[in-house]
């Protein structure tokens, strides 16, 4: 289409709504253009372009050991990781998530490094593009019972066992797992290194999330949709002044059972 004849508001509404593929199409024929707003609208669509390969790039590369991993003859890797080892409240959640081979679904990191918002948008377009994925919670009552790091190993194996696809490989985030009849490598740091537990990463946080926002709707004094249960001052000031509430963790608080 040629756009020298159209207004600027008109070539942007046209570029705008088309596919990122076939916006960038049009950068060279823009930059021609004499008018002033064109050729910001241009450096800018130039600039959007070569972010986007760069995010290609940094994904392929976040596919670098589940590749390794394809070539050595298996097909479903899944990869694992939990949310909420730290916190005061709450239960430990982990995600178990086997993603299509080769899919580069834009803005998947570690969750710690991704914003609330986005995080919840990438929540939703992993579980669409997803081949399967599996959801393990254990409980605060339970962390207190066996200790947080069995109760993650527990929350792991309950994600893996609720797939509906079983997998042949198992990417760990820093954690082995006995009991568990697939191999498996633990990463340290897995979620900066692994795409598969990346996504894992993103599922866990938003699901366990979800679960503690909605204890602010019965302790509202606690600000849970604000630290999700994590120990921040505004969250030690309110069990001081309130007491502890049935979702905390006796053990993380060296209170007595």
């Amino acid at each position: 289409m040629n756009l020298s004849k159209m207004s600027f508001n008109k070539i942007k509404q046209y570029i705008n709504s088309l596919e990122p593929k076939e916006k960038f199409k049009y950068i060279e024929q823009l930059k021609k253009d004499n008018r002033k707003t064109v050729l910001k609208f241009a450096s800018k669509l130039e600039r959007d372009h070569e972010r986007l390969i760069n995010e290609r790039e940094r994904l392929k590369n976040l596919w670098q050991i589940e590749e390794e991993i394809f070539n050595s003859g298996f097909n479903l890797v899944a990869g694992i990781d939990e949310a909420g080892r730290g916190p005061l409240a709450g239960p430990v959640v982990a995600a178990a998530v086997i993603l299509p081979k080769h899919e580069l679904i834009l803005g998947i990191n570690d969750s710690k490094k991704i914003p609330e918002g986005k995080r919840e948008k990438l929540h939703k377009v992993i579980y669409e593009k997803a081949v399967d994925i599996g959801i393990g919670i254990v409980e605060n009552t339970v962390i207190d019972e066996i200790n947080i790091l069995n109760a993650t190993k527990l929350a792991m194996k309950k994600a893996i066992n609720s797939l509906k696809i079983q997998p042949d490989f198992l990417l760990i985030d820093a954690v082995n797992l006995a009991d568990i009849n697939i191999r498996q490598k633990n990463i340290v740091k897995g979620d900066s290194k692994s795409i598969s537990i990346a996504a894992a990463s993103i599922i866990a946080k938003v699901t366990r999330d979800s679960i503690v926002k909605e204890y602010e709707k019965k302790y509202p004094d606690f600000g849970f949709e604000s630290h999700k249960g994590y120990g921040t001052k505004q969250h030690y000031e309110a069990i001081a002044k309130f007491g502890i509430t049935p979702f905390h963790r006796k053990s993380f608080l060296n209170i007595s059972r």
